[in-house]
């Protein structure tokens, strides 16, 4: 074998395996024969599936992204499937009502960049990137047959969020039970010895490794994540619109993170930064105010860098300690888009929800007015000092 064919050192350090079973996790299955193979130095393959069910990846999405980062960076392989062929079926693990079948379409359209957006936590040189439709869609009816025989109604039908629905009269599709076997059967296909998740996905995983014995694989063992709230305190949600995008512009990132309630900071450290555990329990004495911004600036560092995170966090200042834009005469609203660090449909935005005013002025009602000397307020918190030359 030459040197260039060699695998990646794996490493064994005590301390480093605990935190990667703690840090952020919410149940580990099987936790004890897990750590032994973490520690054993034995390289394993470890899976994470996301359905492209939106354009954009959000920070609750990141938080197994996160996690595979770590397992990546203490050498194991790690191996990211875009469900391009679930996605059709979809997920209602965590749903109260049917999760209508997407077009194929629209699955394409979305999962354009989806690696790339992944990028920005893994390292891709280092990550084996699949779509499902690969081994799923040429499955035939006898081969789900023989999958689903290994289930029951019954195992199907005890979800929670299952018997919630048939409790309150509401219709669950046969093709919502087919879902399990698809997610389970990833694991067979790329020989999965753990998957991530996320906990509501629970029956999904460990459908995973009720196939890995049928098919005489090692079963996966399993770590489940939390999931996390979004900006208005419900789960995070596309559907909802209460997601932080890892496309987010850095000021429209920094300003998501700052709109959130204090008791969130706790757990957005702990699951969407590496901040240290130690460093984060110091943070947290402080001012929440104060810990907010920092958890603030090390989100938008994550996805954007310091520099950007920096500029992002100055124009949270108060009016007098506002950054400067210089601009051109004739310049409009739209371009302090840059400067702000926001995109054009956020600017759009703001401005339609009259969240932009100069201030002891009056708001502004267009992104092509037309821009004087004067502080702009932009939403609750961003001021930016414009200086016409």
């Amino acid at each position: 074998m030459s040197f260039f064919s060699r695998k990646p050192t794996v490493l064994t350090d005590a301390s480093a395996v605990d935190e990667l079973l703690g840090r952020g996790v919410a149940e580990v299955i099987v936790k004890e024969k897990l750590k032994e193979k973490l520690l054993s130095g034995e390289r394993l393959r470890i899976k994470l599936g996301i359905d492209p069910t939106s354009p954009d990846l959000h920070i609750g999405r990141a938080v197994p992204l996160l996690k595979l980062r770590d397992f990546q960076k203490l050498g194991h392989q790690a191996v990211l499937i875009i469900g391009d062929f679930t996605a059709i079926i979809g997920d209602t693990s965590d749903k109260d009502s049917e999760r209508p079948m997407l077009d194929a379409a629209v699955i394409e359209k979305n999962k354009k960049t989806y690696f790339e957006q992944a990028g920005k936590i893994l390292d891709l040189s280092q990550t084996e990137l699949r779509y499902n439709s690969e081994w799923l869609e040429p499955l035939t009816y006898r081969e789900i047959g023989e999958h689903a025989d290994q289930f029951s109604v019954a195992d199907f039908i005890a979800r929670d969020v299952i018997k919630r629905r048939l409790d309150a009269g509401k219709r669950v599709s046969l093709r919502e039970m087919i879902y399990p076997l698809m997610q389970g059967y990833d694991s067979i296909a790329v020989k999965a010895d753990v998957e991530l998740g996320s906990m509501d996905q629970k029956f999904n995983l460990l459908a995973g490794r009720t196939l890995q014995e049928k098919f005489g694989q090692r079963p996966q063992d399993i770590l489940m994540t939390p999931l996390i709230e979004g900006t208005d305190g419900r789960k995070m949600s596309s559907s909802w619109g209460n997601t932080i995008t890892l496309t987010a512009a850095p000021g429209d990132m920094y300003g998501k993170v700052m709109s959130m309630a204090d008791e969130q900071v706790p757990a957005y450290f702990e699951l969407c930064t590496r901040v240290p555990v130690g460093e984060v329990a110091q943070i947290l004495k402080e001012h929440p105010k104060e810990a907010k911004m920092r958890l603030a600036k090390e989100i938008v560092s994550l996805y954007h860098g310091k520099e950007a995170a920096e500029k992002a966090a100055s124009g949270f200042m108060k009016p007098d300690q506002a950054p400067e834009a210089v601009l051109a005469r004739g310049a409009k609203l739209r371009d302090i888009a840059e400067p702000v660090g926001v995109s054009m449909s956020e600017l759009r935005r703001l401005v339609e929800g009259g969240a932009i005013e100069e201030v002891g002025g009056e708001k502004i009602s267009s992104i092509d007015a037309e821009l004087k000397n004067s502080t702009l307020k932009i939403g609750k918190h961003r001021f930016l000092k414009i200086l016409i030359k």
